[in-house]
């Protein structure tokens, strides 16, 4: 392979200074075919093959090996092919008698030519994706378990955070409805993961049916929504580093407060304290950033959803009525 400073010579020869290919071959003594090749190229394209590499062993089996990569895209990455598990089969279920090393530089090149690559977003503003986060804390002076809903805007990195005792679907309505308050707006679309919460079940063609809480609230603020591929965290991947960030650095060393009111008054001023950080990357505060989202969420109805949980149930012959698993006395009217 020629160097790359005979390359540089026989281009500025041919391309700056006029000199013919004929004349150029004769004078630094090369084949014209090479002279052609250095001047279709800037540097020495080095070898390339004319025709894809034959396998006469493994060619017939190529086809059993690309079907068993496909179907294990579907398992988690533990149940998985290996390279020598597949050379197994071949050669106890096909009668396959080539080698295992031809089978791995196979399996490695598929791997690596199907691999998924992920590339920087930009976001549009007035959108936003939202997760919920656990944590450990003291509320009333007993250790317990923190739910916390994460409503971020990944245009401006804005975010909002509330406590909840668990993951409900109160605690769920009533983050999107304290969100909206907080932003002052609603955004145009809000990206999920595959919460039952919100999803009640996923069709074979990936299309969900929704619960019913979360189509009325969906109703009732009008935003569309959108949802992640299942146990793929990066297609939210804004709201997942949110999540990880408001833990550590709005919840460490562990929360201790008498309620949950406490609490969330603690979060959501650190919510409006962070929007006076300039990240890096960018040249303006996240406050700035966000008046550019501010500007594209619609705006909020009159009314506020009830964030609550709507149970048919019937009284005991005591007043009585049972809701996950306890006991609540209704009201009662005396008729004489």
């Amino acid at each position: 392979m020629y160097s790359v400073d005979i390359y540089n010579r026989v281009r500025r020869a041919c391309l700056k200074d006029g000199m013919s290919a004929r004349e150029a071959a004769r004078y630094f003594n090369k084949d014209r075919k090479t002279i052609a090749k250095m001047l279709r190229h800037a540097l020495p394209p080095g070898y390339r093959r004319s025709e894809a590499p034959r396998r006469p062993t493994l060619d017939d089996y190529v086809g059993v090996i690309d079907k068993i990569l496909r179907t294990d895209k579907a398992l988690i990455k533990k149940q998985r092919h290996t390279a020598k598990r597949i050379f197994e089969r071949l050669r106890d279920e096909h009668r396959y008698a080539g080698s295992l090393t031809t089978v791995t530089y196979y399996v490695r090149e598929q791997k690596r030519r199907t691999k998924e690559v992920f590339v920087p977003l930009s976001h549009r503003p007035g959108h936003a994706q939202v997760d919920f986060g656990e944590t450990l804390g003291v509320i009333g002076g007993v250790e317990c378990k923190i739910h916390f809903f994460v409503m971020s805007l990944p245009h401006s990195d804005a975010v909002f955070v509330k406590g909840y005792p668990a993951e409900t679907t109160e605690a769920f309505c009533d983050g999107h409805v304290s969100a909206f308050a907080f932003f002052g707006g609603i955004p145009q679309s809000i990206l999920y993961d595959n919460t039952k919460i919100a999803v009640a079940r996923i069709l074979g063609d990936r299309t969900r049916i929704r619960t019913r809480r979360f189509t009325e609230l969906q109703s009732h603020y009008l935003f569309d929504d959108k949802f992640g591929r299942p146990a793929r965290g990066n297609d939210k991947g804004n709201v997942e580093g949110m999540v990880g960030y408001t833990r550590r650095n709005f919840m460490v060393p562990a929360p201790r407060y008498d309620s949950f009111d406490d609490l969330n008054t603690h979060l959501e001023e650190k919510c409006l304290a962070r929007q006076g950080d300039t990240l890096r990357g960018h040249t303006q505060t996240i406050g700035a950033r966000l008046m550019s989202d501010l500007d594209a969420l619609m705006g909020l109805p009159i009314a506020e959803y009830e964030a609550c949980d709507h149970v048919s149930t019937r009284a005991t012959s005591i007043s009585m009525v049972r809701y996950r698993s306890n006991d609540y006395s209704v009201p009662v009217a005396r008729y004489d």
